[in-house]
């Protein structure tokens, strides 16, 4: 049992210990069914707090010659599966941490580690002569060559130096260890398993020529990886009810992150934050500044502003997230910004229709933060904390004030290129009503049996109505009103018990002026 090379179990049992840990065993049943095949090295990447480690901690002790990792797996779902016995501890792993071995020793980390994990090999295998051994790949083949045992490499952060302003003789030392080790066609058979794991996918012009024989599994395409990339609904749900915590607030907080083949997908670390604290909150502060979202979306790309707008307000917005070099510096548009900041979570991505929103409650408030107090998005702003006045009123059934309200948002948040646009309404309308994200469930375009209500408005605190919002474009407020009259709209709240409003919207595109109508149905029984 070395440091580096077949570590011990410690840090799997520490996982287990803690008061709440989700079983992703069966990511193990997916290595195992990839071990020396042709795709066998696997690059992870996702968002700070998504658990990579975790996952590295449970590979290494799943696969290390190093302990004996029965006991500790006995109770998770992979010691179900017919594959569990067929490499449990019985492969040579070697796994380094990158960001912790670059924050230690800086510009000499490499050198450092390769000769901290060389001296590993010469305790671990005593009879083998290493003396010729320039690296620790050398050091791979003496032992493959001796007595044919393969290895299973695991590196996490492997990105550090992408995303760290390191010195370019450094990045290069840092390639041509890569190449050594990937690229070398007489260690690859000693390589039954690569798993690397980061923030960033492969960077595409420095470094992927070093790891193209790496499949990516990223947050723009996780593929067979999907359900390990964050909490399932069902794993939230079973928290939500073991810590006496309601589902759907934890969903507005923490959930939309769309991975194709499952379309919730939960941020870990808040969930089990929110669990532990016994209250739902922002705690995506814990995996960085905000200043670091502020510096990205403050770039001034055409059309990025009113992008911003749209997301904030709950829309989504067209992406290219092909043309993203997944580097630190090369950005020249807004798909580069909003790729990045895809993989940085601060986003999600739908691969349906290609493009990009806020995820959550918890990630927009972050958006809010950050462009809080920039002068290109004061506007924004004062038309968040008006929506605040425009609920009450909408509430109170006010209606001449919301209809005020909803002109000035309007122009605010939309340049005069696209105020007539359909699109831009709605999306000025989903952030007039910002504010009622924080007291109601938003659904937008609720499918019915006769057609989809515009905008639904489902309360989740005690004491205030349901809504159903219906808009309408040079007509009247009135025919709004009556659509959801006529289509039954209200049917879609059959089981809520309480008061609701019809509240009917009507945009004039010559006079630029709102209309609304508010009506209120009696109280369910």
């Amino acid at each position: 049992m070395g440091i580096y090379l077949n570590p011990n179990n410690v840090l799997l049992q520490r996982d287990l210990n803690s008061p709440i840990y989700i079983d992703k065993s069966m990511l193990i049943a997916e290595l195992n069914a990839l071990i020396n095949t042709n795709g066998n090295f696997l690059c992870v990447s996702r968002p700070r707090r998504f658990g990579k480690s975790m996952a590295g901690n449970m590979i290494s002790a799943y696969y290390s010659k190093g302990c004996d990792s029965r006991e500790l797996f006995k109770d998770l779902k992979i010691a179900q599966h017919p594959s569990f016995e067929k490499y449990l501890n019985k492969l040579n792993v070697i796994k380094i941490d990158l960001n912790g071995e670059y924050m230690s020793s800086h510009e000499d980390f490499l050198q450092i580690m390769q000769e901290k994990i060389m001296r590993d090999f010469v305790r671990e295998y005593p009879d083998i002569d290493f003396s010729y051994c320039r690296n620790f790949g050398d050091c791979m083949l003496e032992i493959y060559a001796a007595m044919g045992e393969t290895f299973v490499i695991i590196i996490d952060e492997y990105d550090v130096l992408v995303r760290e302003n390191v010195p370019q003789t450094l990045f290069k030392e840092y390639l041509e260890f890569l190449n050594s080790l990937f690229k070398n066609s007489t260690l690859s058979p000693a390589i039954s398993l690569a798993y690397l794991t980061g923030i960033l996918p492969i960077v595409r012009d420095k470094i992927q020529s070093k790891l193209n024989l790496f499949a990516e599994y990223s947050m723009t395409d996780a593929g067979r990886l999907t359900e390990f990339v964050g909490f399932t609904a069902e794993e939230t749900k079973g928290l939500c009810e073991q810590y006496g915590m309601d589902y759907d607030e934890c969903r507005r907080w923490y959930d939309g992150y769309d991975m194709g083949n499952i379309k919730e997908i939960f941020s870990p670390r808040s969930v089990v934050s929110a669990m532990e604290r016994k209250r739902f909150g922002s705690y995506w502060t814990q995996t960085g500044s905000y200043e670091a979202l502020k510096l990205y979306i403050l770039m001034n790309f055409d059309g990025m502003r009113d992008d911003v707008v749209t997301m904030i307000g709950g829309g989504k917005v067209d992406v290219n997230v092909y043309k993203y070099l997944n580097t630190m510096t090369d950005f020249h548009s807004k798909d580069d910004v909003f790729t990045y900041l895809i993989h940085l979570g601060y986003l999600a991505y739908d691969s349906e229709t290609k493009q990009c929103y806020i995820p959550n409650s918890e990630i927009r408030e972050q958006w809010v933060i950050s462009v809080e107090y920039e002068a290109d998005y004061k506007p924004i702003i004062k038309l968040i904390n008006d929506s605040k006045q425009l609920l009450e009123a909408t509430i109170n059934k006010d209606a001449a004030a919301v209809a005020s309200a909803l002109t000035e948002s309007h122009m605010r948040a939309t340049n005069p290129l696209t105020y007539n646009n359909e699109a831009s309404f709605q999306s000025a309308i989903g952030l007039a009503y910002f504010y009622a994200n924080l007291k109601y469930t938003v659904i937008k375009e609720l499918p019915t049996g006769k057609g989809y209500a515009d905008l639904a408005l489902i309360p989740y605190v005690p004491n205030i109505p349901a809504m159903i919002i219906e808009l309408k474009n040079n007509k009247s407020a009135e025919s709004a009103i009556n659509q959801i009259r006529e289509k039954k709209y209200d049917d879609l709240l059959e089981h809520y018990r309480g008061r609701m409003l019809f509240v009917g919207i009507n945009y004039d595109e010559k006079t630029k002026e709102h209309e609304c109508v508010i009506e209120e149905l009696e109280v369910r029984s």
